[in-house]
């Protein structure tokens, strides 16, 4: 690994002050971190580089929002996603950053396109709200329970195996699966609270699952490991300043941002 110059270590301390913010507050500007280590590392070598401050991050989202994760939710995640890993660690193992990068970008950006594809179709079904005037979909901020409006089990199920497929894929290729986690807590309709305790446990046990699998692969090595000392207390900054905004960004907003960024990211992965 190349040691970096000025400019391209600011562009690291930003990457990872986003990583803060994208675990407490908008998970969509995690794809920004990826998009700046990608820039100033190799592909492959920035996937390791990442790797620990994410789950630095995580350990942050966890203590925040412990008390607010749906556990059927990754119960129901887990199975599919450890085969996505695997299938990701082979893929890796195998294809240049080129390769990786698009295909990466081309699942995003079909996951974004399904999920507007879904919301339009609901809308046009529906009113969006109950016979007492409540919106339907999730409406507990401790958990994320279901109202009766909720997807049916066979479709919670068959929906968890392919976004799990697809985010254990991506996480493992790129640290790219935050992108494909959010739109399937988005379908699902999970309030922030709820998307945000339940993204943090899952990004930590997914996170621990993949760092051997890194480490096997020659991604995470000395010269990593010290760039990650020079930029660690940007996480726990970008963590505070992520939770101070948080109860002040409304629901509506919250999925656009998740939206938008999750675009952006995709684009800049077809590069």
């Amino acid at each position: 690994m190349t040691d970096p110059g000025i400019l391209q270590i600011g562009a690291l301390v930003a990457a990872a002050l986003l990583v803060g913010v994208s675990k407490t507050a908008v998970s969509g500007v995690g794809a920004i971190s990826v998009a700046l280590f990608a820039a100033v590392l190799p592909a492959k070598q920035s996937t390791g580089a990442l790797l620990p401050l994410l789950l630095v991050g995580d350990v942050l989202a966890v203590s925040a929002y412990r008390r607010h994760a749906d556990w059927p939710a990754l119960l129901r995640l887990l199975p599919s996603v450890a085969v996505g890993v695997l299938l990701g660690a082979v893929f890796l193992a195998r294809v240049d950053d080129a390769v990786m990068r698009r295909t990466i970008g081309v699942l995003l950006l079909t996951i974004v396109a399904h999920y507007l594809w879904q919301r339009r179709r609901m809308r046009t079904a529906s009113s969006g709200v109950d016979a007492t005037g409540a919106p339907q979909g999730r409406t507990d901020t401790e958990c994320g329970t279901a109202s009766p409006g909720a997807p049916t089990a066979r479709t919670q199920h068959g929906r968890a195996l392919a976004f799990g497929l697809v985010a254990g894929f991506a996480t493992m290729v790129a640290n790219a699966g935050g992108p494909a986690m959010s739109l399937y807590l988005l379908s699902a309709g999970f309030t922030m609270l709820g998307f945000l305790g339940t993204a943090a446990w899952f990004f930590l046990i997914v996170n621990l699952v993949k760092l051997p699998f890194s480490a096997g692969l020659g991604l995470i090595d000395t010269d990593a490991l010290t760039l990650d000392a020079l930029l660690v207390l940007a996480v726990p900054v970008g963590a505070f300043l992520g939770r101070a905004a948080v109860h002040r960004i409304d629901q509506a907003l919250f999925e656009r941002l998740v939206l938008v960024f999750t675009t952006l990211s995709s684009v800049n992965l077809l590069r």
